[in-house]
Formats: C-alpha cells, sequence, structure tokens
C-alpha cells in the first residue's frame, strides 16, 4: 500500500489492515523457512508497509487525543 492510500483511510480499517498483512508477513517468512520464495523482496515490501501502518495508526491516535 502506498502513503497516499494509507493516509485516506480510518483508524479501524488501519487496524484491519494492520492484521492482514502481519499475518501475511508471518506466513511469508514462514514459507521462506521452509523452502525459498519465488520473490524473496516480497517479505521486505510487506515489512515496510507494516512499518507504515503502524506510523499511520500512531498519528491518527495523537491526533484524536491531541
Amino acid at each position: 500500500m502506498k502513503k497516499s492510500e494509507i493516509e485516506k483511510l480510518s483508524l479501524e480499517d488501519l487496524q484491519d489492515n494492520l492484521a492482514e498483512f502481519q499475518k501475511q508477513l508471518s506466513d511469508l517468512k514462514m514459507n521462506h523457512a521452509v523452502s525459498p520464495l519465488e520473490n524473496p523482496l516480497q517479505i521486505k515490501t510487506v515489512r515496510k508497509t507494516v512499518a507504515r501502518l503502524l506510523t499511520a495508526i500512531a498519528a491518527k491516535q495523537n491526533e484524536i487525543i491531541a
């Protein structure tokens, strides 16, 4: 997901997407440990997406509090 797409989402949607991407990341890591992935860069992109989502969630929570 791109930053522009993430900014448009609500807090609940962000948390739902975060759960999905974290599951996808763990599945990719498990599959890669068992047998090498065809494209190991998928792990990197999913990990960065998880970080973007966490950052967006923190920013939205700070907006709500402040």
